[in-house]
């Protein structure tokens, strides 16, 4: 008997082979992302739909003031071209929905959430922001406006040390690996991608500094003399391995919580690839 599909983690996921740009979901949007956005409005939205007491009418809903925006300032379509019952002004939006650009997507519930019944944007913008976690987004409801959590910036650098990296292979080992823990849409593990993020940053400073038992403490004294390393960094670098190495840091008391998020583990992944590629850049310099 084969397994269950929804339980395998498969090899290119396990070492974050997976493009950077395809896991975090930047300039694109994936069906899983764009379904999940429909049903945060169908549950959020469409199922709070109240119609008046006294006449029960299409006009009467406490939804039809938002459904007039989307004609006038959204799609600019004349009114008289909206449908005069909720089901098919629905339907009608849901063919819109899965037509449009994924950035059309986003101009739809960000609208959405910024145009509804007051007393419907909170769970709204909750459920959204699930789905946009869950996903792999790089995008957050912030209040009712969409912001980046992941800059272009932030991608090129993962993306740049994965690279640079390649022919020290652990550390570029250790950061697929740390990415494919972190892009794992279905069970994500934050704390081990942590973990892999400095192991990456770890590794590389043994190869540099061509001692294997160094510690990072030590291979950073000798890349340090060897390429002039600016000791702000190195304190920075320093510290950063620390938090995640004494007694409250990710190896120790958190390997029993559960309050690591996808933001302390992208906030580790971004840093420790600026690092790699400073170290890389000082090491290039030399050569």
């Amino acid at each position: 008997m084969l397994p269950s599909q929804e339980r395998l983690v498969l090899f290119s996921k396990r070492k974050g082979f997976s493009p950077v740009r395809d896991s975090i979901q930047k300039d694109d949007m994936d069906d899983p992302l764009r379904h999940g956005l429909w049903n945060a409005l169908h549950v959020c939205i469409w199922d709070g739909n109240e119609y008046s007491h006294y006449s029960g009418t299409f006009q009467s809903s406490n939804l039809y003031g938002l459904f007039q925006c989307y004609w006038q300032n959204l799609f600019k379509i004349p009114l008289d071209n909206m449908p005069n019952y909720m089901d098919s002004v629905l339907t009608r939006l849901r063919e819109t929905y899965y037509k449009v650009e994924w950035y059309e997507v986003y101009d739809f519930i960000e609208f959405t959430a910024q145009n509804c019944p007051e007393e419907l944007s909170d769970s709204f913008v909750s459920f959204c922001n699930h789905v946009l976690e869950n996903e792999l987004s790089a995008y957050r409801f912030v209040g009712k406006q969409l912001t980046d959590i992941t800059s272009e910036e932030e991608i090129e650098s993962i993306e740049e040390a994965i690279k640079s990296s390649t022919k020290f292979t652990g550390a570029s080992e250790h950061l697929k690996t740390s990415l494919g823990f972190l892009s794992d849409r279905k069970s994500p593990d934050y704390r081990n991608s942590i973990k892999e993020s400095i192991s990456a940053v770890e590794s590389l400073c043994k190869a540099v500094s061509d001692d294997p038992k160094a510690t990072l403490g030590s291979a950073l004294k000798q890349i340090e003399k060897s390429h002039n390393l600016h000791p702000a960094f190195k304190k920075a670098l320093s510290n950063l391995y620390g938090y995640t190495n004494d007694s409250g840091g990710i190896r120790h008391a958190l390997l029993e919580e559960d309050s690591i998020s996808y933001s302390d583990a992208k906030y580790m992944l971004v840093s420790c690839s600026a690092f790699m590629n400073y170290v890389l850049g000082k090491v290039s310099e030399k050569s």
